[in-house]
């Protein structure tokens, strides 16, 4: 008890001085001050996106790509056998898997009429492609003749589309929205 009450003056003391050091440069909450707003005056390279580093010197590899743009060659494959959509977070992937007449066919893609994927009356179509190779004619079994595309749709896309269609050469497969 006795060593209570001195500890209790000592603290009551502390606290009633803080009231005197609250506007004081001692107090380090005032070593800042209140924040405030002020206009923002607009920067001159605003218009370029300081994250991509301004081309000072041309690419390695320039007269090997070259500067044009590349065109998709792909025609359709033989046979559309299975359409899945699987939801992600953000919107869902289209999985067409498919059957090509030959084993030669790389690069698979489902591509569109544009780039963009936008409906036609609810629709989106797309269509399994491939590049084949020139010259091969051997026919292996069906098994490895089997190949996978895929492509992802955000819920922006979705909201507008009903059914997804996936045309091959002989045949479509298309799913509805539940």
């Amino acid at each position: 008890m006795p060593k209570i009450l001195p500890a209790l003056l000592v603290a009551t003391l502390t606290l009633s001085a803080c009231g005197a050091v609250r506007d004081s440069r001692v107090n380090p909450f005032n070593w800042f001050g209140g924040s405030r707003s002020e206009p923002i005056r607009p920067d001159p390279r605003a218009e370029t996106n300081p994250l991509i580093p301004e081309q000072t010197r041309a690419p390695l590899f320039r007269n090997l790509r070259g500067d044009r743009e590349v065109v998709y060659v792909g025609t359709p494959i033989d046979q559309v056998t299975d359409l899945v959509i699987e939801r992600v977070p953000g919107g869902a992937i289209v999985r067409a898997t498919g059957v090509v007449d030959q084993d030669d066919v790389y690069d698979i893609r489902l591509t569109t009429d544009s780039d963009e994927n936008e409906p036609v009356d609810g629709v989106l179509t797309y269509q399994l492609r491939g590049i084949h190779l020139a010259g091969s004619s051997r026919t292996l079994s069906q098994r490895v003749r089997t190949v996978t595309a895929a492509r992802r749709l955000t819920d922006q896309e979705l909201a507008e589309i009903r059914v997804i269609r996936v045309e091959g050469r002989r045949n479509a497969q298309s799913t509805t929205r539940r």
